[in-house]
């Protein structure tokens, strides 16, 4: 099951690079803030076409129309997962604030149960948050529904606590993986082009920040954007794997 749903979302993502390259683009203004949401709301888009479709189906990706649906979504989806971090932020706070107290090894091994109690629940908590914004979308976005812990938690019973953190940790996983990969074979070309070029006398500088310039464009145009895509569906469809 859990293969099948990253072998979908893998084809699924590259379906259409125009829609990688706008996504890039809309991430380049990112910085102004507001696009970000646009991002996000896409990524809602995503979830919403797998929660109402299957595993190697014939879903195609969404468009960017009436982006202000899309922004509002995006807000949404946001505010969803700051309110459901707020429990492991809580839970870190109060074990740093003890600690700040107390002196010597005590305050060492505080923070460090602090730390693994904050990571476990936070898993917990960014799987909660993904399968309520699932639920949400499976819900015709009715906002409610992404806090409907019992019946969040219904869903993840159904389909088993150890697959879904299992597929989640894979997720970030892979995502790592793609994301070095690419990065470090891009270096390693222009790399080798620099050391070529300062063996025949050229200045590699020019060499290596071209390479520096071109990782950056494709992360952004088209790496980002995939992965952003192949996430948000592979949760998308493993809502389903209950339904």
């Amino acid at each position: 099951m859990i293969l099948d749903i990253y072998k979908d979302a893998l084809e699924y993502s590259a379906k259409d690079w125009k829609t990688l390259v706008i996504l890039g683009v809309i991430c380049l203004f990112s910085f102004l803030f507001l696009p970000a949401f646009l991002i996000t709301g896409f990524n809602y888009r995503v979830i919403n076409t797998a929660v109402h479709g299957i595993i190697n189906g014939r879903d195609p990706l969404p468009g960017f129309d009436d982006p202000i649906d899309m922004f509002i979504d995006g807000v949404k989806v946001v505010i969803v997962q700051v309110i459901y971090l707020i429990v492991p932020m809580i839970i870190f706070l109060v074990f740093a604030l003890i600690a700040g107290h107390i002196s010597g090894i005590a305050s060492g091994v505080l923070i460090f149960i602090g730390c693994l109690i904050t990571l476990v629940v936070g898993v917990a908590a960014c799987l909660m948050s993904q399968m309520g914004i699932c639920h949400m979308a499976y819900n015709d976005g009715a906002f409610s529904k992404a806090f409907a812990l019992s019946e969040i938690k219904e869903v993840i019973d159904e389909i088993g606590w150890f697959e879904c953190i299992l597929t989640y940790i894979g997720l970030i996983i892979i995502v790592f993986v793609i994301s070095v990969v690419v990065t470090t074979l891009i270096g390693i070309i222009f790399a080798l082009f620099g050391v070529s070029g300062a063996f025949l006398g050229v200045d590699p500088s020019g060499i290596l920040l071209l390479g520096t310039f071109i990782n950056s464009t494709i992360a952004m145009f088209i790496v980002g954007p995939y992965l952003s895509i192949f996430a948000s569906r592979s949760m998308g469809l493993l809502y389903t794997m209950q339904i």
